[in-house]
């Protein structure tokens, strides 16, 4: 029975397995294994593939989605005819249907515009689309408006040029729109206020202007909202304390203005508000502080004035990062940040305290991991020792432009888990030994009093990629037996050193930026820094005593060379050619003695080119250079004409184009090191620290250029500074002049120019400053608002100029003012008006003074005989003061 009973229930157990897995069975084979999709769907997407490129591998930088670094790979290549298209990658399909309902084709490599009949529109149950990262282009709306239930898109990251906003309307299940990281432009219409459904909006990172519509006010599921890095202007907008679901609002790096609001509570659920870098002034109002929810708070690079104050807080609250730092806030600073006990990230720089601060109020920040407090203006002293024993847990700590006690003296706290410092400003005298840390990553001493010799045990601080030791009076390096091997970036510049560059400095294998420059090294240029062929982008040696050539096969992959002011001879290596990541060549003030170097247009990425005050002679080649915009050869032995046609392909100073730069890449270089230049700029020399990337300037001035200025100087639309001074040019200025609209500082005195001043330059609205003296013009001079703003010198030397324009500023030099005339007038004045008083009365005075002179010498008065002409000159008195 007990053998039986086991077999019918071995048996029955059987079949309920097999019964269910038939079951089961017949629920997955509902689903085929092959060609799921539908045909017309294949063919739709495999029309769309055929409508781009796969771009090549120079666009093989990496993209980020969802804060993750993406490797970029073509999806599209597993995509063939003969398979089921819902097994190729970034497809996802209706199981039931076979439709396609996600097109995920972020980081693709693809390229391409978008056309009025793409198939895109043929994927007719699309609910999710996502071209994020790759490079499209085009009119994309008229594509997909028929999309009538796609809820999600993600167009960010492509160069889309149209404002497309306006279509969208038609999306109307759209929940998840971004279309960040384009170039769309024009004002944000308020028909997106009609889109009911969005839950997340991202427009950051265009060229949208105007303010943001008040029917914002409608999109009551709104919980993300970003238009960061626009050019967004107005108020607060108001419209947006409707939206009681938004917890994150970023509206950073744009034009806002005004006051934000104390009723900035109704966003009851904010925890993420970014407004930093835009005009927002007024208190920061204590409300924000009081919201729950609030966690990240950045309003830093604006212009808030009056005290910081954060309420009354009783527990301590949910907010991590406050970051209110480069405003104008003032006053104490409120003890009650010290109930801010979760903060991990606290940015207070430039608050005006404006006397004593107790800085013990931070120390029951402990879970602080950057600190800064720069630039407070306070009178108290930082202890270092005291300082840092409060913090456990802090990484980035800057206390420049304070009064910071960091002496050898006492031992300091272990602050072991520092790895950023910044001390630039704190008039420290020696370098304190606490910064010898094996964590340290960055370290800023500049700007301070520190003298004798660089410390070799700086330099085996084993992770220290970071070092600025500029702006001090240091006068030498210590030998080490071992070299910062991880150093990547040192700058030095504005010290005592002297003698020969050591060696050591050739041992920083790893090194990328290196400024040496305004010291007094002198020697050669050490050959040694051929060790550094693989890793150094940013060589500054300017301002120094070096001698000898330029080396030639040294600097393999440089972005920048500056060897400005030294005593550098010979001519420039031809080697340079194959720098194809050269942006920056300056050689100014030194003994080269060479031909224009014609060559140096074959780089690439030339963006600034600088020969000033060399010997370089001879005429300049026709080139072409289309990514210069700043091209300084004056003050060299240059000559002969420049052909009509020479800057038509100069193609960086015609157009820049739709150029949009994120705020931290504004400047040439990176955020270890700036480009500077010195360029004469509106009749003075001057620096330019840091050079913006849409910074333009040409200056050929003082050589012996000949011939007419080329007619296709006009081409370059771009330019701000133009200087042809101090040579022989002949000839009309050329009326094409008249296009360079953003034109801001004219010079094209001394030279031989003849005939009329253009009149559309009286059209340049930017043209502030001019100089055509010592010329050979004639005619009117133009009648515009900038030209009645110039001295008269700006005109001298140029006799056969005219005009109201000319007579209203030169005035005071060649008209005296009618009542004080100078003692030489006066007696002009006397002599002209004596003579003809004299020549009136010369006629009947023959007859009458016969008679009269008769009878009056009769009587011989002596006084009459001593000034026979008082009788005019009183009436020459007379008259003048009538």
């Amino acid at each position: 029975m007990k053998g039986y009973w086991n077999l019918t229930s071995t048996i029955s157990l059987t079949l309920s397995i097999l019964f269910l897995f038939g079951y089961s069975y017949e629920d997955v084979s509902a689903v085929p294994t092959t060609h799921l999709c539908r045909p017309d769907q294949r063919d739709a997407l495999l029309q769309f593939k055929n409508e781009f490129e796969v771009l090549n591998s120079s666009f093989a930088y990496d993209c980020y989605l969802d804060d993750y670094i993406v490797k970029r790979h073509p999806k599209t290549e597993s995509w063939r005819n003969n398979s089921d298209c819902c097994t190729w990658e970034g497809i996802t399909c209706n199981v039931k249907s076979g439709e396609v309902i996600e097109l995920d084709l972020s980081c693709s490599y693809l390229g391409g515009r978008f056309h009025s009949n793409s198939s895109l529109q043929n994927l007719h149950s699309l609910t999710t689309l996502d071209l994020s990262s790759n490079r499209f282009s085009g009119q994309i709306m008229s594509s997909i408006r028929n999309l009538s239930h796609i809820t999600s898109l993600d167009l960010s990251e492509n160069v889309f040029s149209e404002f497309i906003l306006s279509s969208i309307v038609d999306l109307s299940y759209l929940t998840y729109l971004d279309l960040s990281w384009n170039f769309l432009s024009g004002q944000i219409p308020s028909s997106i206020g009609n889109l009911s459904h969005l839950t997340s909006l991202d427009l950051s990172g265009n060229n949208i202007v105007g303010e943001i519509p008040s029917s914002f006010g409608n999109l009551n599921h709104l919980t993300s909202l970003d238009v960061a890095v626009n050019r967004l202007n107005g108020s607060f907008p108001i419209a947006l304390l409707n939206l009681t679901k938004l917890s994150s609002l970023e509206l950073y790096y744009n034009q806002f203005t005004g006051t934000i609001p104390h009723n900035i509570t109704s966003l009851s659920k904010l925890t993420t508000f970014y407004a930093s870098n835009n005009a927002f002034t007024g208190t920061l109002p204590s409300s924000l502080f009081t919201i729950p929810s609030i966690d990240y708070v950045n309003l830093s690079d604006n212009q808030l004035n009056g005290n910081l104050e954060l309420g009354n807080i009783s527990s301590p609250p949910k907010l991590r990062v406050l970051v209110v730092g480069n405003n104008k806030l003032r006053g104490l600073i409120p003890g009650t940040i010290s109930k801010f006990t979760n903060l991990v990230r606290l940015d207070l720089s430039r608050y005006t305290t404006q006397g004593q601060v107790d800085f013990s109020i931070f120390s029951h920040l402990k879970w602080l991991k950057l600190l800064d407090l720069s630039d407070l203006n306070a009178t108290t002293t930082i202890d270092m020792n005291d300082f840092l024993s409060y913090f456990k847990r802090l990484g980035v700590l800057d206390l420049s432009g304070n009064h910071v006690s960091a002496t050898n003296k006492s031992p300091i706290s272990d602050p072991s888990s520092l790895y950023q410092l910044y001390l630039s400003g704190c008039g420290i005298t020696e370098l304190p030994e606490f910064v010898r840390l094996q964590n340290m990553e960055k370290l800023d001493i500049s700007n301070n009093k520190i003298k004798g010799q660089v410390p070799g045990w700086l330099w085996k601080i084993p992770k220290l990629i970071y070092l600025n030791l500029s702006n001090n009076t240091f006068t030498g390096f210590e030998n080490s037996t071992k070299h910062g091997l991880s150093l990547m970036a040192l700058l030095a510049s504005n010290n005592n050193f002297t003698g020969k560059i050591p060696s050591l400095i050739c041992d920083l294998r790893f090194v990328f930026i290196l400024d040496l420059s305004n010291n007094n090294f002198n020697g050669s240029i050490p050959r040694c820094l051929g060790n550094l062929n693989y890793t150094l982008t940013d060589l500054n040696l300017g301002q120094n005593h070096l001698h000898g050539g330029l080396p030639e096969n040294i600097f393999g992959n440089l972005r920048a060379l500056d060897v400005g002011h030294n005593q550098l001879t010979g001519k420039l290596p031809r080697s340079l050619i194959r720098f194809s990541s050269l942006e920056v060549l300056n050689v100014e003030s030194n003994f080269f003695n060479d031909t224009f170097p014609f060559w140096l247009s074959f780089l690439p990425e030339l963006k600034i080119l600088v020969l000033r005050s060399n010997a370089f002679y001879g005429t300049i080649h026709h080139t072409s250079f289309p990514k210069l915009q700043i091209i300084d050869i004056s003050h060299n032995h240059f000559n002969g004409a420049l052909p009509s046609h020479y800057f038509v392909k100069w193609s960086a100073m015609s157009s820049l184009g739709s150029i949009y730069y994120q705020p931290d890449e504004m400047y040439m270089g990176d955020s270890y090191y700036h480009d500077s230049v010195v360029l004469m700029n509106k009749g003075i020399e001057m620096e330019l620290v840091r050079i913006l990337k849409i910074y333009t300037a040409l200056d050929f001035s003082g050589n012996k250029f000949e011939g007419e200025i080329p007619r296709s100087i006009g081409l370059l639309k771009e330019l701000l500074v133009l200087n042809l001074s101090n040579n022989a040019f002949t000839g009309h200025i050329p009326s094409s002049m008249g296009n360079l609209t953003a034109l801001e500082s004219l010079h094209v005195s001394q030279n031989q120019l003849s005939g009329e001043i253009p009149q559309e330059l009286g059209e340049l609205s930017f043209l502030s400053y001019m100089n055509f003296s010592h010329n050979k013009l004639t005619g009117l001079v133009p009648g515009g608002t900038q030209f009645r703003r110039l001295n008269c010198t700006s005109f001298e030397d140029n006799p056969e100029l005219s005009g109201p324009s000319l007579d209203e500023i030169c005035r005071d030099i060649h008209t005296p003012t009618p009542h004080e005339p100078s003692e030489e007038e006066e007696e002009e004045e006397e002599e002209v008006l004596s003579w003809k008083a004299a020549v009136i009365g010369f006629i009947p005075g023959i007859a009458f003074g016969w008679v009269i002179g008769y009878i009056l010498f009769s009587y011989k008065p002596q006084w009459f005989f001593m000034n026979p002409f008082a009788r005019n000159k009183r009436r020459i008195s007379s008259t003048t003061t009538h």
